[in-house]
């Protein structure tokens, strides 16, 4: 695989360049600081308060990876101690929004699916559909020889789970002319049940993402509000006018940094299976997504390392001042569409395994997850034609 690397004709980029970055991302963290303070954080965060929250997660995030990438030239007690603190002020008020957007993601994939909104008024939903979710008993009649397995369904068996037929209340005393009529007006079979339980599903997946995004935001205020935090912003104040940079920055040159950061990135992606994923419709990530094990599939581990090289890569690039390609900030949404595809789907497949659902609603959560983890074999699928374009323009 082609590797691009930096301009050897240029000059080299003195650590004077990484200070200034590190300067003037500290100066982002602290203005963002100020305005989620000003903005005020309760239980209505306003949309300057999850701006600005995002802001301080976007420079902490460059910050961590500015020392990661270039720690030769900086100190290395300092960078030591300052890296896991900003990984932790990222990653804790990330959650809150990593709920958000998984929530929507699936509650608009549910809509897609079955054809009717997640949400119907009360007294319109089939008659005989399980109500509620732990607790949830009534079930709709299926078919002789047809369980529930909501565990396995919630493992993306889609179509090949249990699939429980719509109930109909026949009230015409000629019950032919009624199925009749019933079928012309009625769905297709696979696209009806799936109506039927789609509405459960939907409110079984907001009630436990409500849930967690509310934790997430308890947890995002108290960790706010310690002493560490107040630790960690106090660092990065005296980052915004001093960087201790060590004794072998005075002659060094950041592009051979950088170039190692890009030769890590394209080492993963040369581990991934790049020829399956080159082929639309290949079902990998979905065959190796019905694993029952409620852990996330270690297939999915490499792909996510690989997500964050490139973010590395990136932030690498930005220190020197150099633009990424398009191929590369295409590579990146695909990754980042990856990311969410997978962690959806998991969020499905841990829905399915809530006791005593009903078959309706475990066989739309299993619809859903297998629709999600055809998501992440897309993305693969996008990634690898963005890489190819990416390397090729480099030869």
């Amino acid at each position: 695989m082609a590797q691009r690397h930096l301009d050897p004709t240029a000059g080299p980029v003195p650590a004077d360049s990484l200070a200034g970055y590190l300067r003037d991302q500290a100066t982002e963290f602290l203005r963002a600081l100020r305005l989620h303070r000003e903005t005020g954080a309760g239980a209505a965060a306003s949309e300057s308060s999850v701006e600005a929250a995002r802001a301080l997660r976007r420079a902490a995030r460059r910050i961590s990876a500015s020392l990661h990438t270039f720690q030769p030239v900086l100190d290395p007690d300092w960078s030591e101690a300052m890296r896991p603190e900003l990984a932790w002020v990222s990653g804790t008020l990330a959650l809150e929004h990593a709920c958000t957007s998984r929530l929507d993601q699936l509650l608009l994939a549910l809509h897609r699916l079955s054809g009717a909104a997640p949400f119907p008024a009360q007294g319109t939903s089939t008659p005989g559909a399980a109500s509620g979710t732990p607790g949830e008993t009534a079930a709709p009649a299926g078919p002789p020889g047809t369980g529930s397995a909501p565990g396995r369904a919630g493992n993306g068996a889609g179509p090949a789970a249990a699939r429980p037929s719509a109930a109909v209340t026949v009230a015409a005393p000629d019950r032919k002319i009624t199925a009749v009529l019933a079928d012309r007006a009625a769905p297709a079979p696979d696209r009806g049940n799936l109506t039927v339980g789609a509405a459960k599903a939907g409110a079984l997946l907001d009630r436990q993402l409500t849930l967690a995004r509310t934790r997430a935001h308890s947890t995002a205020l108290q960790a706010l509000g310690s002493s560490r935090f107040h630790a960690v912003a106090d660092k990065v104040a005296v980052l915004a006018s001093e960087v201790p940079l060590s004794p072998a920055a005075g002659g060094a040159d950041l592009r051979t940094l950088a170039d190692t950061a890009r030769e890590r990135l394209a080492d993963a992606v040369a581990a991934l299976p790049l020829l399956t994923a080159g082929s639309p419709y290949n079902a990998e990530a979905l065959i190796h997504g019905l694993s029952p094990d409620p852990a996330p599939h270690p297939q999915d581990a490499p792909w996510h390392q690989v997500r964050l090289l490139l973010r590395l890569h990136r932030y690498a690039l930005e220190v020197l001042r150099a633009g990424p390609a398009p191929g590369l900030l295409a590579a990146g949404e695909a990754l980042d569409r990856h990311r969410d595809a997978s962690e959806a789907a998991a969020a499905a497949a841990q829905a399915a395994r809530t006791p005593r659902i009903a078959p309706a609603t475990a066989y739309a959560l299993g619809v859903l997850h297998a629709d999600q983890r055809h998501e992440v074999e897309a993305a693969r699928y996008a990634f690898q034609r963005s890489w190819q374009k990416e390397t090729i323009g480099t030869l």
